[in-house]
């Protein structure tokens, strides 16, 4: 997976004249290079030969990347932490504490395994809820920043 062949040349590039880079761009790019100074020249030319190596951006990440050129903007992402095993929730709810223990393959309420907090949340509230949103686990990527 990891080709210190290439991470040699990535990091070799720098020293290179810069009549080097330009010949080293019509092979990466089939075309001339642009007018760019040498540091741009390097920075343009590792980043091909690692996307060739190893492959370019995800689909999804090119997406967002064009919806954001385009003006449009982009939907707010949810992290959801998922504690370690042996970590105790607690939830209060209609004035009562609920216990769930986070297992290392599912959660732990009142002596029965679920396999996702979600069951659980149902089976306090007797109605459909995002478990992590019912926990306090899901933080939108705005409050991590906090």
């Amino acid at each position: 997976m990891y080709n210190n062949e290439i991470e040699k040349e990535i990091a070799l590039l720098s020293y290179q004249e810069t009549s080097y880079l330009r010949d080293m761009w019509q092979s990466y790019f089939d075309s001339p290079p642009p007018k760019f100074n040498k540091s741009t020249l390097v920075n343009r030319l590792a980043y091909r030969m690692q996307e060739l190596e190893y492959g370019g951006l995800p689909q999804d990440i090119k997406n967002r990347l064009y919806d954001a050129a385009n003006g449009k903007k982009p939907k707010r992402k949810q992290l959801v932490t998922r504690p370690v095993a042996g970590t105790k929730l607690i939830r209060e709810y209609d004035g009562q504490e609920h216990h769930v223990t986070v297992l290392a393959k599912g959660f732990e309420y009142q002596g029965t395994v679920y396999k996702s907090l979600s069951g659980i949340a149902f089976k306090i509230t007797g109605t459909r809820w995002n478990g992590n949103g019912f926990f306090g686990l899901i933080r939108s990527v705005k409050d991590k920043a906090a």
